[in-house]
């Protein structure tokens, strides 16, 4: 990059107008439009002698020795924009400020008051504008050549600045000059509250606020405490503040409690002078009449039942609008809710691009604030996993990550990131500034707490005891409503509407959830009632008897429906299992896990179900032989399998052998025997065979199909290890028909695996790769990474027998990514999947090809694998 100049200089700024709703408009093809946008700007300042210092999203920062220089760019830039041909139909607007003054130079670039003036002078532009400080005017009007002229705009008050400033249009022949006033703070009555700390992020908010305000009369931003309502609605209100000729008027309500004096509240914010023969609402009214003003009413959730005084006003006042902010909604005719959520948090568990992860909101949050006590701090490789998991435990939450980021004046973010198993006792704050309610995080939420009713209160502890969420029906099984008094449809709709509880629609079942903060609140209560052992009981008990109600779902034909139910309940289920450990209860624990291994297996929570059952199977309380130990047992065998751990299987198969035979069920027995012989073929193929043979005529006995159709599906191990691929296609063939009928997916998917393998064998490319692929869809129908992992291994396979070595390569590879993600069975056995595909490929093409294909498939997404297995694309 050119040096940056110093001394007098004159500093370009520019964004994009709207550039969040040209985004949603106009989806994949922005980046294009946000390219070309940035080659036409660049041109002109490279031209124009500019020296480009930074950008950020859409904007640029651009600096010039002449100011005369900056106005021939920004001109330019206006001229090539609104002649670019853009493929989206509609033109990019992009608004532009000039200011000239001192250009001093900081570590990271420029500082000083002029280079903020610049950016407030191009903030108060509007798309298509060129705005210029009174300095750059004054200096470039005598030298302006033919076209173009400078209008004097006025005095402006700009955000954050002290003094006003003089702004001048530049008008370009050609091109529009009519605007509407600049988005400044004018001379006009404005009591917005001043901000005392930065503005972070929430952009896409902002602009949907500003949005909701230019169609709706009336705007509520509701949310939990310390989710940033206020500082959201000042901010919004100050960057539409020119469209109200009359001001804003920001109303404090929070030592408000009585509705009757919110009318004379808002008289006192607007300075309407007391009048003792008049009443104070009808004085309001009258002076709104013929105003257009913003009516901030900040905190409205403890004097609700003014919201009809709200309604009279507006009715009153047809120019003028109102922003709310409130836990709880006012219920108001032609009211707009806007819920404000947390801010974006990272994923702890994937701290990899850190340039990437100081821009999340959360992080810059915390960040920003940590500076405030710890001026050099820094977010850096060492402490980025602490700061992540503090700003996701905190669920995002402004006020929570504020009051964390203070404590970094006595501890590290590692040490703040242990300490937050505390977070209500941690999080507090000895700021005189903040109101009381917001000095602690505890203060916060108990503030809203206070505002319900005794049964909602109830309710809402009761709630507590779930992890991740519920759904209605969970919750009316739960929380016991006839011992609350209290519909509990009733209770959640109004704790949704008292920003305590949050509705989740993802367009199968509704499901409602608490924020952590909200929740371990809600869970103290619950302490301190005495009732946190019966809730948990209550909890426990429940998702037990769902996880076993799961089980012969999660191989059916609604397998996706039930997979899905448990992916989003294993935080429930989770705690219902460490409620059964911890109270004793190992039979119940023990026949859960035993049902839930299917799950942990499919959706690739291998190591979880693996721990698990370690610790289930090894309390001394459950040592007995009983049907749920060997059901655990069951389980654990076939996770560990799927471990690749040979071992660990044979020795919980073959103990749940030996309990089954004596406990004496036909089928149970069956069962036992049919998953113990997978481990035996590894060693013994023939010993194997008699296993199946005999958990076949036991499968017989008790009359199960699918039992049947499994077993007579691995009984081709002796005709496949004797290379009698015809009989094995047969055997698999009647095996398949008989599991469609059955409605066994799971095993239909994996015998169909194995039908492809053989009929790859025989040669039938055709019907092999039919067969591939439909299992690898089953599979992927599911998101049954483990399945999928197998069916891509099959794949490659056939694609090196077709003569697609390279693509075999890249599909091996594709398996060992799965494998390496969730882990995978220890390889085939009887001659089926046995050997390594990649292999046997590489013996037909060169190592460089080879490795080049194999990068290329560890890379692949696994839609591009499955267009590649189809043999419909190729590299």
């Amino acid at each position: 990059m050119p040096e940056l100049p110093t001394g007098t200089v004159t500093f370009l700024f520019t964004d994009i107008e709207g550039s969040t709703r040209l985004l949603q408009e106009i989806g994949e093809r922005y980046t294009d439009a946000l390219d070309e946008h940035a080659d036409i700007l660049r041109g002109a300042i490279t031209a124009a002698g500019g020296v480009e210092v930074g950008t950020y999203g859409d904007s640029f920062f651009a600096v010039f020795r002449e100011p005369m220089e900056g106005v021939v760019a920004a001109v330019e830039a206006q001229r090539a924009l609104a002649a670019h041909p853009w493929a989206h139909g509609a033109p990019v607007r992009v608004r532009m400020g000039l200011h000239t003054g001192r250009g001093d130079r900081g570590r990271e670039g420029y500082v000083g008051i002029d280079v903020h003036r610049a950016a407030r002078i191009a903030d108060a532009a509007h798309g298509g504008q060129i705005l210029l400080s009174d300095a750059t005017a004054g200096l470039v009007e005598p030298g302006l050549g033919p076209g173009l002229r400078v209008r004097d705009l006025g005095e402006h008050r700009l955000k954050d600045l002290a003094d006003t400033e003089r702004l001048h249009q530049l008008d370009i022949e050609g091109l529009p000059s009519e605007f509407p006033p600049p988005r400044s703070i004018r001379a006009r009555p404005s009591n917005l509250p001043a901000e005392l700390t930065s503005f972070v992020g929430r952009e896409s908010e902002i602009a949907e606020v500003e949005r909701l305000l230019e169609s709706s009369r009336l705007v509520t931003l509701t949310g939990p405490g310390g989710s940033g309502k206020t500082r959201l609605a000042v901010r919004a209100a100050a960057n539409v503040e020119g469209s109200f000729p009359d001001g804003v008027c920001f109303v404090d309500l929070s030592g408000v409690r009585d509705p009757a004096l919110v009318g004379s509240t808002i008289a006192k914010a607007l300075a309407i002078p007391e009048d003792g023969g008049r009443p104070v609402l009808e004085a309001v009214k009258e002076y709104l009449r013929d105003r257009a003003v913003l009516l901030i009413l900040d905190n409205f959730e403890q004097v609700l039942n003014a919201a009809p005084l709200v309604e009279e006003l507006l009715e009153a006042a047809s120019r003028s609008k109102v922003l709310v902010t409130s836990r709880i909604v006012l219920a108001a005719r032609g009211e707009h809710e806007f819920l404000v959520p947390p801010l974006a948090p990272p994923d702890p568990g994937r701290v990899l691009d850190l340039a990437a992860f100081r821009d999340v909101e959360a992080v810059r949050l915390f960040a920003d604030r940590a500076r405030a006590v710890v001026p050099d701090f820094r977010v850096d490789a060492a402490n980025a996993p602490a700061v992540a998991a503090i700003t996701a435990g905190l669920d995002g939450l402004p006020l929570a990550i504020e009051l964390a980021a203070t404590r970094l004046k006595v501890l590290s973010p590692q040490q703040v990131q242990v300490r937050l198993v505390d977070r209500l006792g941690l999080l507090s704050s000895r700021s005189r500034t903040l109101p009381e309610r917001q000095r602690t995080l505890r203060a916060t939420i108990e503030w809203s707490y206070e505002l319900l009713e005794e049964t909602e209160r109830e309710l809402f502890v009761r709630l507590s005891i779930f992890s991740g969420g519920w759904t209605l029906g969970s919750a009316e099984e739960v929380c016991d409503p006839e011992a609350i008094g209290l519909a509990v449809l009733d209770g959640l709709s109004s704790l949704v509407d008292k920003s305590l509880v949050r509705r989740i629609d993802d367009g199968a079942e509704v499901r409602f959830v608490m924020l952590e903060t909200i929740r371990e609140f809600g869970q103290l209560q619950l302490t301190e009632r005495g009732a946190l052992e019966s809730m948990l009981e209550r909890h426990g008990e429940h998702f037990l008897s769902l996880a076993i109600e799961a089980e012969p779902h999660l191989i059916a034909a609604d397998q996706a429906e039930w997979l899905d139910r448990c992916d989003v309940e294993r935080g429930n289920l989770r705690e219902a299992l460490r409620w059964a450990v911890e109270t004793g209860r190992v039979d119940r624990a023990q026949e859960a896990a035993g049902a839930l291994w299917r799950f942990w297996h499919q959706r690739g929570h291998i190591e979880e179900g693996a721990r698990w059952f370690r610790e289930i199977l090894a309390l001394p309380s459950g040592q007995r032989a009983t049907a749920a130990r060997a059901k655990a047992l069951i389980g654990a065998g076939g996770i560990a399998w799927w471990e690749r751990d040979r071992e660990t299987a044979r020795r919980c198969y073959s103990e749940a052998v030996d309990i089954e035979r004596a406990l004496g069920d036909p089928e149970r027995i069956a069962e036992a025997l049919y998953n113990y012989a997978f481990v035996v073929a590894g060693d013994d193929i023939e010993e194997a065979a008699q296993l199946f043979d005999e958990a076949l005529d036991l499968f017989r006995r008790a009359g199960d199909e699918r039992g049947i159709a499994r077993t007579l599906a691995t009984l081709v191990i002796r005709d496949a290890q004797a290379g009698r691929w015809s009989k094995v296609a047969e055997s698999l063939e009647e095996a398949v028909a008989i599991l469609r009928r059955a409605g066994d997916q799971l095993q239909l998917a994996f015998d169909l695996v194995w039908l492809g393998f053989a009929y790859g064998r025989l040669g039938k490319s055709g019907e092999a790769r039919s067969a591939a692929i439909e299992a690898l869809g089953l599979f992927r129908a599911v998101d049954n990474a483990t399945g999928i992992g197998i069916a891509l291994t099959n794949l490659a396979f056939l694609a090196t027998w077709e003569g697609r070595h390279e693509d075999a390569v890249r599909l091996a590879a594709a398996a060992e990514q799965v494998k390496l993600q969730v882990g995978g069975p220890p390889g085939g056995f009887a001659g089926i999947l046995e050997d390594d595909p990649a292999e046997e490929a590489r013996a037909h093409v060169d190592p460089e090809t080879a490795r080049r294909a194999w990068d290329e498939g560890s890379a692949m997404a696994l839609e591009d694998v499955a267009r590649l297995a189809a043999g419909e694309a190729r590299l």
